[in-house]
């Protein structure tokens, strides 16, 4: 089946997790600069995920805290066909409203601080959205809630 490859899309850097084989557990794998755009960034996490077969992504959503969709909405489902495309997967969205608050409070209270914690903020939120993802999709149903 391959691997799920979380992605927490940002305007600076791009968080990246990964699943294990089995699906059911998400791992920390890099964080990449969305510097040069959309293209660029999509490169990037090609390059950073060589050699793992990858057989879906899923892109944090960051929508409004009301649940509507905005400009970084818009933007983030963008950079999911690019995506898409460079990685020749299907791609599946998934809210990640504070998800990136979660991973910075994760980080503090382990006591990470200041560029370290920074460094790795971005994979820890992709790797709470892919958990995320893959609790609620236990048992195999792999649908994406996010759907138009």
């Amino acid at each position: 089946m391959g691997r799920i490859v979380g992605i927490d899309p940002g305007e600076a850097r791009v968080g990246i997790a990964i699943s294990d084989e089995a699906r059911s557990i998400a791992f920390p794998r890099e964080t990449v600069s969305a510097r040069g755009g959309a293209a660029e960034a999509s490169r990037r996490v090609r390059e950073a995920l060589a050699g793992d077969e990858v057989s879906l992504a899923v892109v944090g959503l960051p929508l409004r805290l009301d649940g509507s969709e905005g400009e970084a909405a818009r933007r983030a489902r963008a950079f999911g066909e690019m995506l898409g495309a460079a990685l020749e997967v299907e791609v599946v969205y998934w809210d990640e409203r504070l998800t990136t608050v979660a991973a910075e409070r994760s980080l503090r209270e382990m006591g990470r601080r200041g560029p370290k914690r920074r460094d790795v903020v971005d994979q820890s939120a992709a790797t709470i959205l892919l958990q995320g993802y893959l609790d609620a999709n236990k048992g195999g149903t792999w649908k994406d809630p996010s759907s138009r």
